[in-house]
């Protein structure tokens, strides 16, 4: 690397920290120091500065939530960015290792009151008053913490706890500020809301096979591959494409049934959460379409889910969440 280019590199990591609040009051690394001087009011409005600057289209279902739920996911959904952040950013992966294992106390010690990082004081709150687990967002921190070295898994068995830390995880903790029908609990949904993140992840995984393997992960379960003759070191080969399209096939089926077994969990919603969970599914869901529409074409590309389709899915949430569907 140039010394212009590890200038950069070094701009942008300290853009992202601006962004997100991490300055040098609030170290994240080594030892719990410092403290985050933001009343409860204030560290929303920050957490809502993180979601509103994301590069994702979900934060805007949020507002099919009323104001208390909608300010609750932007604490949430910052808390998430953060915690990705941490993993993402430029560094030695032993300062990721050690920032991310201080994140994972820092966030103890806020439930207790103590308050390390401006997301924080939102954060608590927001697991206090709608009794979030603290277990899922440690769960979260855990899946994020194993992506650091390069990942490989021999069989979808090994496979399933990273996809539950990563993502139906998070979806337990959306359920929490989303809300029940009257008469449902929350062990209820354990079942379809696991199921859910479970095909979401998988999506993913399929969607990003290319960029995972330059970084030296592979997720696809490698017993699988063998099963089908296609290892990874061959996906590009034109000799073993119909190989890999059977596999794929394979992955998109099992895809399916996940979201198939994430369908009770509908009904089992609050009218705004139907609508938010009826936008995350669909869009994941049209994703997967998508996929196996390009014929399984990820490596060359990243596969997308159009803006417009995008914005018919909003519509279906909102109809979703009045009944109308």
């Amino acid at each position: 690397m140039t010394k212009h280019e590890a200038q950069m590199t070094k701009d942008r990591s300290a853009l992202r920290h601006s962004e997100l609040g991490i300055g040098d009051s609030f170290v994240i690394g080594g030892s719990l120091v410092g403290h985050s001087s933001l009343t409860v009011s204030e560290s929303f409005a920050r957490c809502r500065k993180i979601t509103t600057q994301a590069k994702s289209s979900f934060p805007l279902a949020f507002r099919l939530l009323p104001p208390r739920k909608r300010r609750a996911m932007d604490a949430l959904y910052a808390f998430m960015r953060v915690t990705d952040d941490l993993a993402d950013e430029p560094g030695e992966l032993a300062t990721k290792q050690q920032n991310l294992t201080a994140w994972r106390s820092n966030l103890l010690a806020a439930i207790d009151g103590e308050f390390t990082h401006p997301v924080f004081p939102a954060l608590a709150d927001t697991i206090h008053r709608f009794d979030i687990p603290t277990q899922y967002l440690l769960d979260v921190i855990d899946g994020v913490s194993s992506d650091l070295e390069p990942t490989r898994f021999h069989t979808f068995t090994d496979l399933y706890p990273y996809c539950y830390r990563v993502a139906s995880a998070v979806g337990l903790a959306c359920i929490r500020i989303w809300g029940l029908q009257p008469g449902v609990t929350f062990p209820h949904t354990l079942q379809s809301a696991e199921a859910a993140g479970i095909a979401f992840q998988l999506t993913n995984i399929m969607r990003d096979v290319a960029e995972d393997l330059r970084g030296g992960r592979v997720y696809l379960p490698l017993d699988e591959l063998q099963r089908f003759g296609c290892p990874p070191e061959s996906w590009a080969k034109e000799a073993t494409r119909p190989e890999f399209l059977a596999m794929m096939q394979f992955q998109t089926q099992r895809a399916r049934g996940f979201y198939q077994m994430a369908e009770p969990l509908n009904a089992m919603l609050s009218a705004e959460g139907r609508g938010i969970f009826r936008v995350m599914c669909g869009t994941y869901r049209r994703l997967l379409d998508e996929i196996e529409r390009s014929n399984f074409d990820v490596l060359g590309h990243r596969v997308r889910v159009a803006k417009w389709r995008k914005g018919l899915i909003l519509v279906c949430g909102w109809a979703a969440k009045w009944g109308w569907v």
